[in-house]
């Protein structure tokens, strides 16, 4: 009982600050709040010495994996729509190969040189795709915000969904890669759409709904649910059905935001040794964490800019090149994954926690009044 009565206060939590933070926090933000500083808290200030529970006791429940796979399921899918909307141009292509580019390498030398442990190849590529990625849900709710203007909003956003679409594939096709024939009954369940369009089946919840039951028996079964998903998309894509979420948009957030994303930053940052955090190592771990992905990812975006708008204003670039670097939710969804695959340990997965929430707090603490003034006296016309 005492067990669930934790759940069920850290679900509380998150509502609890969703509510209070509505107006003046993007979901993500106060998501990120509650994982890194009340989820540790209530951990060691109450469950440990007034439960007698440990995060293992909290974690070993039949319930908690089932819930954890099947939300995790769900969210990789929503994450993964967004490919659907890819559009290519210059300045998209521009703006993306440095700004993905860059961070990955910087990445790759963290993970081989710089930080603490022993990394295998597949554990380096997801630490570099880590420092690589965008969160477009988060980037898009941020734009709209603070009004940006339309022209921006699309060129940046289709940017972000080239290098997430990028990260995607290339660490789906590196798992695929020591098991290549794993790869065979994902690909096969993604060709779905195409026989139901020579069957003439045009309404858009025969395609959503079997892709997400498929995202979650591919995940049970351990098979590639991220090549499935990304290959899915493409699929409908080439065939021009849109998307369509299985549940009206209000419900569907509800469900994300207040049982799947809870459900899986807690498990996540149940599974940190907090005992441990002290070493000099974990704080030289969290240190580089914090900032270096900022970093390379703010150098990457600036250059990828410059390279596809040269005459805009510097102070233009840097405010995009931090617009760039927000995380967010898809950070999450990557990190977890990297988590449940064992790719990379507790005590990372806790410092890109943080980083993720530095990382997309950072545009509002540098100045977000700032942005649509001189963006838009940008994309005036005449």
């Amino acid at each position: 009982m005492s067990v669930i009565g934790f759940w069920l206060l850290a679900l509380a939590l998150f509502a609890l600050v969703g509510i209070l933070g509505g107006r003046l926090l993007i979901p993500i933000v106060g998501q990120l709040l509650v994982a890194s500083l009340a989820i540790p808290a209530l951990l060691l200030g109450w469950a440990e010495p007034y439960l007698q529970l440990t995060a293992a006791d909290l974690l070993a429940p039949a319930w908690v994996e089932p819930a954890y796979g099947l939300s995790f399921a769900l969210l990789l899918g929503y994450i993964l729509s967004d490919v659907i909307d890819l559009e290519l141009s210059p300045a998209c292509l521009k703006i993306a190969l440095p700004s993905f580019l860059i961070p990955l390498l910087a990445g790759l030398a963290c993970a081989l040189w710089v930080l603490p442990g022993d990394y295998g190849w597949l554990s380096a590529v997801g630490i570099g795709l880590l420092f690589s990625i965008t969160a477009i849900p988060v980037l898009y709710l941020f734009l709209q915000s603070i009004d940006y203007p339309p022209v921006a909003t699309k060129r940046l956003l289709h940017a972000a969904i080239l290098m997430d679409f990028m990260c995607w594939s290339l660490f789906g096709l590196a798992q695929g890669s020591s098991h290549p024939a794993s790869l065979l009954w994902p690909l096969l369940a993604a060709t779905l759409p195409l026989m139901f369009s020579l069957l003439r089946l045009r309404h858009p919840l025969l395609y959503s709904l079997p892709f997400f039951a498929l995202m979650v028996l591919l995940h049970s079964l351990a098979l590639n649910a991220l090549v499935f998903g990304i290959a899915y998309m493409l699929c409908l894509a080439a065939i021009r059905m849109p998307f369509q979420l299985p549940l009206p948009q209000r419900q569907w957030k509800l469900l994300m935001n207040g049982l799947a994303v809870p459900l899986i930053l807690t498990c996540g940052v149940l599974r940190v040794d907090f005992h441990g955090i002290g070493a000099a190592d974990s704080w030289f771990a969290v240190g580089v964490l914090l900032v270096v992905p900022v970093l390379s990812k703010v150098l990457g975006s600036w250059l990828g800019l410059h390279w596809a708008e040269p005459q805009a204003s510097a102070r233009i670039k840097w405010q995009e090149s931090l617009l760039l670097n927000i995380r967010g939710l898809t950070e999450i969804v990557f990190l977890n994954l990297l988590l449940h695959l064992q790719l990379i340990d507790a005590m990372l997965y806790f410092g890109l926690l943080l980083m993720s929430l530095f990382s997309t707090l950072l545009p509002a603490v540098m100045g977000r009044r700032a942005y649509p003034s001189e963006a838009k006296s940008r994309y005036e016309i005449s």
